[in-house]
């Protein structure tokens, strides 16, 4: 992954949003708040994702200081030492104290395709505000996946991907899925009978309502929501979707919201790398069997008591 300001581009924003960041920049005030030097340098600007997507962080509150504050309960600065915060920031996520990390939250502007956000919005403990196709008319742009990134259903995986598609079959694959899209659009501004730069196609008939007439567009169409949490429940969000068993859409949108939360808060955001995201879980079955292989004893699957696919998960975990 790039350092995160190496990503920052303002061609997927529209013209209106690039104008309201620019007289946000423009404003300055002074303040009382924790400001860390790292997000502030990101602040507004929008990360390209996917083909038409961004994430963009809106604002902030709190940093590591705020987590150790919390955990100590203590007032004004705090513990002086880097080292002491460092030390007890790692303590707290090794032993997985979630309430300290509550203190910090940060609101994201994200633009995304609509299965990527149905996925999404199973992590509950967010505020989330979408853009509502009742009120406005959905852009015309949808996501279509890169050749390389087309593959079978995996036999061994009910939820993922398998060998890529061949030259030919991917041709066709994308052919329908930008024909299926751009004419579920048509029918869209038909049936508004309206396009999406606001211009009436035919004078004399009325237009579906807009709630209605969004109900065929297909799941690639993008949508935009702003999303606030909290830090340790964005960090359970990054532990489950940058996981490589998560999907890629969804995968690429918590690597980079990883990249974020290191400007933001370095000091957990290397704890988490230690603890979480760069660690592994085993059952107590597993473990009792990696003492036992420390040993010198063999153990074998059927003797294990493991199921076979908890045995080749642990067996791929200790090669």
């Amino acid at each position: 992954m790039k350092n995160i300001k190496n990503l920052t581009s303002k061609k997927v924003l529209c013209s209106d949003q690039i104008d309201a960041i620019s007289e946000q920049k423009a404003k300055t005030s002074k303040t009382f708040r924790p400001v860390v030097k790292g997000i502030e340098e990101i602040l507004f600007e929008a990360f390209p994702l996917l083909d038409h997507g961004f994430i963009r962080v809106i604002d902030y509150m709190g940093d590591d200081q705020a987590v150790v504050q919390a955990a100590r309960v203590s007032y004004g600065k705090g513990t002086r030492r880097v080292s002491e915060d460092r030390g007890l920031i790692r303590y707290l996520m090794r032993h997985r104290h979630s309430t300290p990390f509550e203190m910090c939250e940060i609101k994201l502007h994200v633009k995304l395709p609509i299965f990527v956000a149905r996925q999404w919005i199973r992590h509950r403990t967010a505020s989330i505000n979408e853009y509502s196709a009742r009120y406005s008319v959905l852009d015309k742009e949808f996501y279509i996946p890169n050749e390389k990134d087309l593959a079978v259903q995996s036999y061994s995986n009910k939820q993922g991907r398998g060998a890529i598609l061949s030259k030919n079959q991917s041709i066709e694959a994308l052919r329908m899925l930008k024909a299926d899209a751009e004419k579920s659009y048509q029918t869209y501004e038909y049936l508004l009978n309206e396009t999406n730069d606001g211009k009436v196609i035919d004078e004399n008939k009325d237009g579906l309502a807009r709630e209605l007439a969004r109900i065929n567009l297909t799941l690639n169409t993008y949508t935009q929501w702003y999303w606030k949490t909290n830090l340790h429940n964005l960090m359970n969000f990054i532990h489950l979707r940058a996981d490589e068993h998560a999907q890629y859409e969804i995968r690429v949108y918590a690597k980079t919201i990883a990249e974020i939360m290191k400007a933001w808060v370095p000091l957990t955001s290397e704890a988490f790398d230690s603890y979480r995201s760069g660690s592994v879980e085993l059952s107590a079955e597993a473990f009792k069997i990696i003492k036992l292989m420390i040993s010198g004893k063999k153990v074998n699957q059927k003797e294990s008591g493991l199921s076979l696919r908890e045995w080749n998960e642990l067996m791929d975990i200790i090669s």
